[in-house]
């Protein structure tokens, strides 16, 4: 079992930056391939931005592209989403989540773990 935990939500200004964690409770995370997905009130769960093992590759939805980063380090057993230039949609419920291959993907169901989620408020 892998646990995920998300730290690093809170309230900002529109245009201001934010920087999520994601420590994973294990040394395999190491070859899992992580992604980073949102929930806003009344909305469905939504990909944000994923990143292959060991972090070639990443991939981001049209909505976040260019403003978003996703990073991992595989030493500390953590990924990182650093969001910048954050616009008031972007509120919402940040959830990390690990796939037990190393091949990232944006589909929710393909997902084996879930952190706890962490809330991000953008203000206008």
């Amino acid at each position: 079992q892998v646990q995920l935990v998300e730290s690093g939500g809170g309230l900002v200004q529109t245009g201001g930056s934010l920087r999520l964690s994601c420590a994973a409770s294990r040394r395999t995370f190491s070859s899992y391939a992580m992604g980073w997905f949102r929930q806003a009130p009344g909305k469905e769960r939504e990909f944000v931005a994923a990143i292959s093992y060991p972090g070639r590759r990443t991939y981001y939805a049209d909505s976040v592209k260019g403003r978003f980063t996703i990073s991992r380090d595989n030493a500390k057993n953590t990924v990182y989403l650093q969001m910048n230039s954050l616009k008031p949609e972007d509120t919402a419920v940040y959830y990390c989540a690990g796939r037990s291959a190393p091949f990232s993907s944006d589909r929710p169901n393909e997902y084996d773990y879930w952190g706890q989620g962490t809330q991000v408020t953008v203000s206008s």
